[in-house]
């Protein structure tokens, strides 16, 4: 059946494909979005139980309560959206040094080095921020909004040519890895293994394999005077809302429940979506996969596909995976300035993406008390793209074998969060594990993983574009990679490649405006 012809068809709401989407409309497409879960968000998705409400991923958001550089704050100004945040500074750390709070900025972490490891440390740091300086410059020097990856590039591009060349000679060193470059300033184990901390926390892997340029940014918006961390009022679900109203508001459509099972190609050429419930969606210009890179595999007709394409995919490694808890708790007699987020580290020399050894603890009632009912709180504790799928492959999700090692696998999460709320166990309400297979069956990721594992300097990420005419990618399996601002600035390049150059001028215009 032959339910729609439209002009471009989008495979899945994360928040890639609903920033690619949103945009697309915005440029005056007619798109409709296809998400095969029953609410929208993809990995961010927020959902509920016994009215607590929490985020299935990312809660760790910076640079949308103010104009900034980040791709996913431009994506909301392109679409004239808000997201009402609240704002805080600090986190707590549980580390093998012990534990303390810190502050996202440059100086209260000094005051950090200093009482862990001495002025030595602190001259160290700041002799790095210095470092910095011009490179973060650089990578914020052209506009994520600005990039496109076609022939019509120069007509846009060529305006930001004299800013490019006076970054020139920085812009070449965030190419690579940050590794190297903290190689030549930092020797401080306890700085080296920070960073290495930051890295992974980035892109799911440590400092010599995470992109400088990433890496960068991230100096850009963290360490920097007077810096706030964001939190969307209602959770993730706050932001997935702003972009569905973005997407709706110009014209846009996203259809839930309704599960891609394949895309047609006609004379190697793709022309439509095939939909489980057999209606099929015909796209007059473009499908855009929001899946990972192997999900993207499993929805095309393996012997219709370019050999070179099919193999150069299957062979790019995939991150690791995730266990998740998910607790409504009562909150009786807790501390009322308990930090909204925690890190827990094992042990340095295991390696920091070692099976295991990073937890990450989330308490966003204590910003936003509507997550909860009155009196609770919800935690988000997960092992952040450290859990082996090899571990669960195989295992049936109903069998004692599966419940054994969900047990066994969420102790640490556990043993973590002791440390923040002694008696935690004793104060749940609400308790929901998750393995890689939930991640896998319920955000359809295959093997559950994070992401493609792919080192800077030594491979990259796939472009928008596909060998396969009609067939384009957006997300976080297409460059620049893993983390929402990444996701974000690959929406971009794959919604202004499709849009033409006046249209694509346009945008720029309004974001550079005081009122855009």
């Amino acid at each position: 059946m032959v339910e729609a012809d439209v002009d471009i068809v989008v495979i899945g709401s994360g928040i890639g494909g609903l920033c690619c989407s949103a945009l697309l409309a915005q440029y005056g497409f007619e798109v409709v979005v296809c998400e095969s879960h029953s609410i929208p968000g993809g990995a961010a998705h927020g959902f509920e139980r016994q009215g607590f409400r929490f985020d299935s991923g990312p809660s760790l958001y910076s640079g949308l309560s103010y104009p900034s550089a980040n791709p996913l704050r431009q994506v909301l100004d392109a679409l004239d959206e808000t997201v009402p945040c609240l704002t805080y500074d600090t986190w707590g750390c549980l580390l093998p040094e012990g534990r303390f709070d810190t502050s996202v900025g440059a100086e209260q972490f000094c005051e950090v080095l200093h009482a862990l490891r001495g002025e030595a440390a602190v001259q160290e740091w700041r002799q790095l921020q210095r470092f910095m300086e011009p490179l973060k410059d650089a990578a914020i020097a052209l506009p994520t909004a600005a990039f496109r990856l076609d022939w019509r590039a120069p007509q846009i591009l060529h305006r930001y040519i004299p800013t490019l060349l006076s970054h020139l000679p920085n812009v070449a060193r965030i190419t690579g890895a940050f590794g190297p470059l903290m190689d030549k300033v930092v020797q401080d184990p306890f700085i080296r293994n920070w960073l290495d901390m930051l890295c992974f926390l980035l892109s799911g892997l440590p400092a010599h394999s995470t992109s400088a340029a990433e890496v960068a940014f991230m100096f850009a918006d963290w360490y920097r005077p007077e810096v706030q961390l964001d939190y969307p009022v209602g959770g993730s679900a706050g932001l997935v809302a702003a972009l569905v109203r973005g997407l709706e508001k110009h014209g846009g459509q996203l259809r839930l429940n309704a599960h891609v099972e394949q895309v047609v190609l006609k004379e190697g050429r793709a022309i439509a979506v095939q939909l489980r419930n057999g209606q099929r969606i015909h796209a007059r210009r473009a499908i855009i996969s929001n899946a990972s890179v192997w999900d993207t595999l499993k929805l095309l007709p393996a012997d219709q596909l370019p050999q070179r394409f099919l193999k150069q995919r299957q062979a790019i490694p995939p991150c690791a995976s995730f266990m998740h808890l998910h607790l409504g708790i009562d909150a009786t007699g807790l501390p009322a300035d308990l930090p909204c987020h925690f890190i827990w580290v094992g042990d340095w020399a295991q390696g920091i993406d070692a099976p295991q050894n990073v937890v990450l603890i989330s308490i966003p009632s204590v910003l936003d008390p509507s997550l909860a009912p009155p009196g609770k709180h919800v935690i988000h504790a997960y092992t952040p793209g450290n859990e082996p799928f090899e571990l669960w492959e195989g295992l049936d999700r109903h069998s004692d074998a599966y419940m054994q090692q969900k047990e066994a696998r969420s102790a640490v999460m556990w043993q973590a969060l002791e440390q923040v709320i002694p008696g935690v166990r004793s104060r749940c309400d609400v308790t929901l594990t998750g393995t890689p297979l939930t991640h896998a069956r319920y955000l359809r990721r295959h093997r559950g993983s994070y992401g493609p594992a792919i080192p800077a300097g030594r491979g990259m990420f796939p472009g928008a574009r596909t060998p396969i005419p009609g067939l384009w990618c957006c997300g976080d399996s297409t460059f620049p990679g893993i983390g929402l601002p990444a996701v974000a600035a690959s929406s971009f390049i794959t919604a202004n490649t499709l849009a033409s150059p006046q249209q694509h001028q346009l945008l720029l215009e309004k974001l550079a405006s005081p009122c855009g």
